[in-house]
């Protein structure tokens, strides 16, 4: 699960990157994947709805096994 994982938060990072922000993977363990918000998407108030419509949504589509997202 973490390899797909990884997989899909390469693929968002440069969007966020794009935007002073940057995510970081901090685990991946038995369908709960936790990941950091960094840089300007850290403070963002935009970054809930990031988090839920965009990570989530990806992870949902493409990491057989995801069960929840976490922001740390």
């Amino acid at each position: 699960m973490e390899k797909e994982v990884r997989k899909v938060i390469e693929e968002l990072k440069p969007a966020l990157q794009r935007d002073g922000g940057d995510i970081a993977l901090v685990s991946a363990k038995d369908g709960v994947v936790k990941v950091k918000l960094q840089g300007a998407c850290a403070g963002c108030p935009m970054a809930s709805q990031t988090l839920k419509y965009v990570v989530e949504e990806k992870l949902k589509e493409r990491v057989k096994g995801f069960k929840k997202l976490e922001s740390v």
